[in-house]
């Protein structure tokens, strides 16, 4: 596994930002190791697949897992709000950095992930392939 770690600035797009270094970096199967900083506003998808929340106030990250690739990201985030209380979600684009974000990306070599559609949940869903030498 290779490592790649990135610090990301004040208006910087958390979403937008890690596709791009996915893209950079040309990875096709990785995974988010570490994920913390303090964003001005958040936006997530809640569990219902359909809604996004908008979190209007600064947050701490205190929580960023998921697989990144070319092809496709999918990223929960935890985050903690001025009054210690804690939402999360589907990272989603207009999550924006206030001072910092750090992320540390995992790429896993020898593999690579695929998307296909799935007709049961109507989501375009990962399909892990492993790259034999």
């Amino acid at each position: 596994m290779r490592v790649i770690c990135k610090r990301l600035h004040r208006g910087d797009d958390l979403l937008c930002r890690i596709r791009e270094l996915a893209e950079e970096h040309q990875i096709e199967a990785g995974v988010l190791l570490s994920g913390v900083g303090c964003l001005l506003r958040g936006r997530v998808r809640d569990a219902g697949g359909v809604r996004l929340r908008q979190i209007d106030e600064p947050c701490e990250i205190v929580s960023l897992t998921g697989t990144v690739s070319r092809s496709r990201c999918h990223l929960h985030i935890a985050l903690s709000k001025e009054n210690l209380s804690t939402v999360g979600g589907h990272l989603t684009e207009g999550c924006i950095v206030n001072t910092t974000c750090e992320l540390v990306v995992g790429i896993l070599d020898g593999w690579h992930y695929g998307v296909e559609q799935d007709e049961q949940t109507g989501y375009d869903e990962i399909v892990f392939q492993e790259q034999k030498p």
